[in-house]
């Protein structure tokens, strides 16, 4: 009787009365002391009005309802996918919407819900998922913007996939300790790509030696993710770099000199197929010829191998020394130890990637020295 009574009223009635009629519906509902038959009677009646031609009482209903934590939950599904304003109302204040709720509104809302979703304060990791896998690049930016969502690593890595090209996208990212090493390599690459675009650096550098600065720097900052990547973490960072097809001589005969042993025999693993035990045995203790085998079995040949093989017996002899400087002269004993020798272009531009690291080990000394030097004078 009440909802007939309710239905004829409404017929009549102005939408301003039917809004005041909604939001005190759905206040009385949330009554604890309602009676269950006028609980349901009123249940009806609210659905009823999710069909009001008036946005001004669908969106009274949903100010009754959105902040209550026993309020219907279909209800407020329906509202969630009315027009932006009544929508905006329940998904950035619904604590009845769950996971479920706010995966299925992301997979079929629009860019609006979307981003009203990315700022709802303790986003679950499966929308958070949901988000890096559909969301355009307005509401990625507002998730990422959103200290209390629990993004995992592998929806950071899906972001930096999908948006890695956009700079206020990568600057987010790289700020999270969580993003694995995999997806930090990624955005190094698009910071290189958005560079090698640049009309104002091709202006000023000649392409070809831009080009090569590019590739020492992507190079650089590879070795510097390695150095800080877990050992469990270090094989699909490898594994990365091989399908991108960047584990070349020049990174391997980088990370050598620059000591990320963890890394390069990570690469070696990787790269022979072998195990990680009998790898790390080879480069640890095996005698020249063992050595040679491994690095054959990845690829390397002719006079660069002899190249590797001088590096590790000399990085051997550094990790005996207790000098730290022995660690840190490698790249120079290996310039000293293949001076005057001719050989292929490969080995040429293998051992021009070795200058180049040894000159940057004594300008980073000469840095050091400096800064010494202000700190007594100070």
């Amino acid at each position: 009787m009440i909802v007939q009574a309710f239905l004829r009223w409404s017929e009549k009635a102005g939408s301003g009365e039917r809004a005041k009629a909604a939001n005190a519906l759905g206040r009385a509902y949330l009554q604890a002391d309602m009676a269950r038959e006028n609980r349901d009677a009123a249940y009806m009646a609210m659905t009823y009005l999710l069909d009001d031609p008036s946005p001004r009482v669908r969106l009274a209903l949903a100010e009754a309802l959105a902040d209550a934590h026993d309020a219907p939950r279909a209800i407020l599904f329906s509202l969630a996918e009315d027009q932006p304003e009544i929508a905006c109302t329940v998904i950035a204040r619904s604590p009845v919407l769950g996971e479920a709720d706010l995966v299925d509104l992301a997979g079929r809302g629009e860019s609006l819900t979307r981003s009203l979703i990315a700022a709802r304060p303790g986003l679950p990791r499966g929308v958070c998922a949901a988000l890096a896998e559909v969301g355009d690049l307005p509401e990625t930016l507002i998730l990422l913007e959103n200290d209390d969502a629990f993004i995992t690593p592998f929806s950071l890595r899906r972001i930096a996939e999908r948006h890695g090209s956009d700079a206020d996208i990568r600057d987010l990212l790289l700020r999270r300790e969580a993003l694995p090493a995999d997806a930090r390599h990624l955005l190094v690459g698009r910071i290189s790509e958005a560079l090698a675009g640049s009309g104002l650096v091709h202006a000023m550098i000649a392409r070809n030696r831009a080009d090569s600065l590019f590739r020492e720097a992507e190079d650089s900052a590879t070795i510097l993710i390695a150095a800080g990547v877990s050992s469990p973490e270090l094989p699909a960072l490898v594994e990365h770099l091989r399908q991108r097809l960047e584990l070349t001589p020049a990174l391997l005969i980088h990370a050598v000199c620059s000591g990320r042993l963890e890394f390069f025999t990570a690469a070696m693993v990787n790269l022979s197929g072998l195990d990680d035990r009998k790898v790390r045995a080879i480069l640890a203790t095996g005698r020249p010829h063992a050595l040679k085998a491994l690095f054959q079995s990845i690829g390397l040949s002719g006079d660069v191998v002899d190249v590797f093989i001088a590096a590790t017996l000399m990085w051997r002899r550094a990790a005996r020394s207790q000098l730290s400087e022995a660690a840190a002269s490698v790249s120079a004993e290996l310039l000293a130890h293949f001076r005057g020798v001719s050989g292929s272009e490969t080995l040429f531009e293998l051992l021009h990637a070795v200058r180049k690291l040894a000159i940057a080990e004594e300008r980073q000394k000469a840095r050091y020295y400096a800064e010494a030097l202000s700190v007594e004078a100070a």
